[in-house]
């Protein structure tokens, strides 16, 4: 009888610790997936920037030749919260750049360009309603004279209402150094 009790009791008990354990996790998780609770990861200043520019963004590109093109972007908060995908078309040609916080908790930016490369790079200035951007030379190996390529961006939003946004940019063009500018608004 006495461990048909102390049986129950710690039975009792056991759900007792599991239920405080499971709604203290809940308390700072919103996101599962079927019964998986994902833990809330703490951000960089640039991705939690970068999470401004999320929704759909449209305008004009002027690029280094002088030449005005169309272009679009939809940004989107995927991975439970922890990273952002761009879809870019510039032109009519559709480009992919993600933005995630290594495991230093440091902003990475991937970009899939149209020009063949895929060019990584890390924050090298972060502000309010601004992040900047510049190649990671540890990752790639792109050089002016063999690859044309993104150098660097710079994403800097309207202070007022974050409805418009300025992207600058830096390409290696055939082994010159070009700019060009985005000016873009919300469309959603």
């Amino acid at each position: 009888m006495k461990n048909s009790n102390l049986i129950i009791l710690l039975m009792a008990s056991s759900l007792v610790s599991l239920s405080a354990f499971s709604a203290h996790h809940e308390e700072h998780s919103s996101t599962k997936i079927g019964e998986v609770a994902i833990t809330e990861t703490a951000h960089s200043a640039g991705f939690t920037e970068m999470t401004k520019m999320v929704g759909k963004w449209e305008g004009k590109l002027t690029q280094f030749t002088g030449v005005v093109i169309d272009v679009s972007s939809d940004f989107k908060l995927v991975s439970g919260g922890n990273l952002i995908t761009e879809t870019l078309i510039e032109d009519g040609v559709e480009m992919l750049t993600t933005y995630s916080d290594n495991k230093d908790g440091e902003l990475v930016v991937k970009h899939y360009c149209a020009l063949g490369t895929q060019p990584v790079f890390t924050a090298s200035k972060v502000s309010k309603d601004m992040v900047a951007v510049s190649l990671d030379i540890t990752q790639g190996g792109y050089h002016p004279e063999h690859h044309s390529y993104v150098n660097s961006m710079k994403w800097t939003v309207d202070s007022g209402e974050s409805n418009s946004a300025v992207v600058d940019s830096t390409l290696y063009i055939d082994g010159t150094l070009v700019e060009q500018q985005a000016v873009i608004s919300r469309v959603n």
